[in-house]
């Protein structure tokens, strides 16, 4: 489906500059190392995706367009990381919630379109949604942004579940993707802005 693929595409140019940016703020690395991280949070996720359904070899790897994509938002990182290093860390979560909320529909998306269940096709574009960003920041020597609190899963469960209800009732998908990917992204900007997390377990008792 073409929407798809622009969506896909979008998400992997989104992530290619989050990443690209994260690597450049955090380690102050070469061109080389700020591309490379850049396109491996681009890729990754959708790399892990595609393994899972199993859709072999990745698309990544079998269509020039993801690669190309991601090379030009490393590239666009490289050239805008003075600038956003010395104003704000921002740009940096607003792309994070774009790539995340962009990868979580296209991922729930596929996986209905390969046959698996709405459980599992939800649980897909989560972790397409968080894989890249994952591998982000195991690369840079951060704790995931998954493991940290804040909404980070949950807003692209929630993306990638509206998904694939909506697929059940017969919905447009040119109207429910968009659509899903502006929850997921208003809903991570939220939890962002207020500092929000999800319920934890109780701390243990001291002795």
């Amino acid at each position: 489906m073409f929407l798809l693929l622009v969506l896909d595409l979008a998400g992997v140019l989104v992530f290619a500059v989050d990443g690209g940016l994260t690597a450049r703020a955090a380690t102050r690395l070469d061109i080389v190392g700020v591309v490379s991280l850049g396109m491996i949070t681009a890729l990754g996720g959708g790399v892990i995706r595609d393994i899972l359904l199993p859709d072999l070899p990745p698309a990544a790897l079998r269509d020039w367009r993801y690669l190309a994509v991601a090379l030009v938002g490393g590239l666009v990182a490289y050239a805008a990381s003075e600038r956003v290093h010395r104003t704000t860390a921002r740009p940096i979560k607003v792309l994070d919630a774009a790539g995340l909320s962009l990868f979580a529909v296209t991922g729930a998306s596929k996986a209905l379109a390969f046959g698996l269940g709405p459980f599992p096709a939800a649980l897909v574009g989560m972790i397409a949604a968080v894989g890249g960003g994952t591998l982000r920041d195991m690369m840079v020597g951060k704790v995931p942004g998954i493991l940290t609190g804040g909404l980070y899963a949950i807003p692209a469960l929630t993306g990638a579940g509206i998904v694939v209800v909506s697929a059940a009732v017969g919905a447009e998908s040119h109207l429910v993707l968009p659509a899903a990917a502006l929850v997921v992204f208003t809903v991570r900007m939220l939890g962002l802005h207020f500092d929000l997390e999800p319920p934890s377990a109780p701390a243990p008792p001291t002795t």
